[in-house]
């Protein structure tokens, strides 16, 4: 395998950042702002590093001193207003060379569950594919000392193994500089140290540049660090190598006791000490010091140090295809749903079984109705409930499956690998075929209920099919849309059932019948895929099948077409119009949310989302 040459330098000059403060106007989804607007806020000062191939750097500070701003603006994931140079190996680092060439390691990373840790690795969408793919799993399993656990399932990781798998999802694609985002946070003193010296070995083996940020380094990684950057309220204390630190802070005046943490000692120093108004200003006033002291003696050059590469690394694997991302999509998600454990069990069970489920409820409620008035209305009722179950299984489905891969999405996002609209391509390609089993298996239970199981109709039988798969899939392409901007699936399903219980009142002819509506409402109901379900529905149940009443004085038959024209507006519905339109409605969602996930989002929606 060959490994990433030794002459790649990243550098950044002159870094100053200001961010926009975001004002909720009010809150949505239990946090996250729905609009609002702030004030700027400088958040980087002059800020310059340096990271050579095969070192470690570490950015030192206290929470809000812009350790996580840093670490977004080289990766060009920052909002707001940014002045300086990102370079690497002395060409432009922008976000598209980023995406190519370095990974970033969140505080958060979602892992499909079900997977195990092997699978999570091997369906990382990189260049390389069978025996060299497999190869390079294998030596990342081995170098994050993940091999024991190679074969467990992502949701039983414990919180080290989990941030050592993250790790390893990025090093699958050999990137030439790795960034990590408090890597340390929430691990005990062991796993920490144990991270920190994999992290520092991966480095030296394969000559990957790693910039990490620490809020509470520990001695025992002194060790691990090459270089080192304190910074205070977005001012830079000390950027350079850690041996030549100690002698820096010790010819100004700052000398490192012995037996003390060299990091945290100086890291102490470079926090603002808030105790007492007086301890405030003396503490600001000695930090403001330090870093004009350290801008004066540390000129930055504007050559750049490696002026040769030109931005080429001809030894990263670089960015997959399109095509290439959808397959490693859609076999995450076929191994996901047919994981032997309970998250592949409660898989298929939603994709699969609880549609049928709930149609075999209505046998315990309508399986003696009669031909008369009163049977006319409890079939009208049934209709009700074939329409409400459907949708209803649809919402239930999509917001237990979908929301992870929404979290996924959100943060797979500024790593360019793939849009919106190749992950719903691939969760459809999944997820419409199982719909539709599902469905028939769901037609095959209510079909006995709605016409007598000797009278066979392979087109009637077609009918009820597609009423009860469009419901499914347009109440399922629904919520995605929903879970675009809406973060809590809980709320998504609430607006989503409002939406369809809306629909039913007005254009099923179940509640109330057409001639109770206003004209314009007759009209505005053409637009809902309710109206269409509905009238093949009532076509299956009065028009398709021979009627046994006999009338007498206290008995009354209706005629199916005055009946139906009564609730429906038509006595004779067209069948083809009514499959047409309902398919056309659940297909035209799906295609319609693919065009909607190709948009960006704003600020406010991706604030939500973030880790």
């Amino acid at each position: 395998m060959k490994m990433i040459g030794s002459d790649y330098v990243l550098e950044a000059h002159n870094i100053f950042h200001t961010t926009e403060a975001i004002f909720c106007f009010y809150q949505v989804d239990g946090g996250g702002c729905f609009n609002g607007a702030g004030n700027s806020a400088l958040v980087l000062k002059g800020v310059n590093l340096t990271v050579h191939s095969g070192e470690v750097m570490a950015i030192l500070g206290s929470k809000g001193d812009g350790k996580r701003a840093l670490l977004d603006v080289i990766a060009r994931r920052a909002d707001g207003a940014t002045r300086g140079q990102v370079l690497l190996n002395g060409s432009p680092l922008s976000k598209a060379l980023f995406q190519q060439r370095c990974g970033f390691v969140t505080q958060s990373c979602t892992f499909v569950p079900g997977l195990t840790v092997a699978q999570t690795l091997h369906y990382t969408p990189t260049i390389l594919g069978g025996y060299l793919k497999s190869s390079k799993v294998r030596q990342v399993l081995a170098d994050l000392a993940l091999s024991q656990v190679a074969h467990k399932r992502v949701e039983y990781l414990n919180i080290s193994e989990a941030r050592r798998l993250a790790i390893g999802i990025q090093l699958v694609r050999d990137p030439v500089m790795l960034l990590l985002d408090e890597p340390t946070q929430g691990l005990d003193p062991l796993s920490a140290y144990l991270l920190i010296s994999i992290l520092s070995n991966t480095a030296k083996k394969t000559g990957c540049g790693i910039l990490l940020s620490l809020e509470k380094p520990r001695s025992d990684v002194f060790p691990f660090l090459d270089r080192a950057l304190f910074l205070c309220l977005g001012g830079v204390v000390y950027s350079g190598g850690t041996r030549a630190m100690l002698e820096y802070f010790h010819a100004i005046g700052f000398p490192c006791p012995q037996l003390e943490n060299p990091l945290m000692y100086y890291l102490c120093l470079s926090t603002v000490d808030r105790r007492s108004r007086d301890r405030f200003l003396e503490s600001s006033q000695q930090i403001e010091a330090l870093v004009e002291r350290f801008s004066r003696e540390t000129p930055i050059s504007d050559a750049p140090l490696n002026n040769m590469g030109s931005g080429k690394v001809p030894l990263a694997y670089g960015k997959p295809g399109e095509l290439k991302v959808w397959v490693m999509l859609y076999l995450k998600l076929l191994a996901s749903t047919f994981s032997c454990g309970v998250v592949g069990m409660k898989t298929l069970f939603l994709r699969m079984l609880l549609l049928p489920l709930a149609m075999s409820f209505m046998w315990a409620f309508y399986t003696n109705v009669g031909d008369d008035a009163s049977g006319f209305f409890t079939r009208n009722g049934m209709i009700l409930n074939i329409l409400g179950l459907s949708y209803g299984c649809g919402i239930l489905t999509t917001i237990s499956l979908f929301p992870i891969w929404r979290k996924k999405f959100s943060q797979d996002t500024p790593e360019g690998l793939y849009s919106g609209t190749t992950l719903l391509v691939a969760y459809n390609a999944v997820s419409i075929p199982f719909s539709a089993v599902s469905a028939v298996l769901a037609s095959c239970v209510i079909y006995p209920l709605l016409l007598d199981s000797k009278f066979n109709n392979g087109t009637i039988f077609a009918y009820l099919l597609v009423a009860l798969w469009s419901s499914f899939v347009l109440a399922e392409q629904l919520s995605i849309a929903f879970l675009l901007v809406v973060k809590v699936p809980f709320n998504a399903a609430i607006a989503v059932t409002y939406v369809l219980v809306i629909s039913i009142a007005l254009a099923s002819g179940t509640v109330r019948s057409f001639k109770g509506l206003q004209p314009w409402l007759q009209d505005n109901t053409k637009g809902t895929h309710t109206r269409y379900a509905s009238s093949l529905l009532h076509s299956i149940a009065f028009q398709s099948r021979k009627l046994n009443c006999t009338p007498t004085a206290s008995v009354i038959c209706p005629k199916p077409a005055d009946f139906m024209h009564e609730r429906l507006g038509l006595p004779d519905p067209d069948e083809t119009i009514d499959v047409a339109a309902s398919c056309a409605f659940a297909v035209g969602l799906a295609a319609f949310n693919m065009l909607l996930y190709l948009f960006p989002m704003p600020r406010c929606v991706r604030q939500k989302f973030k880790d």
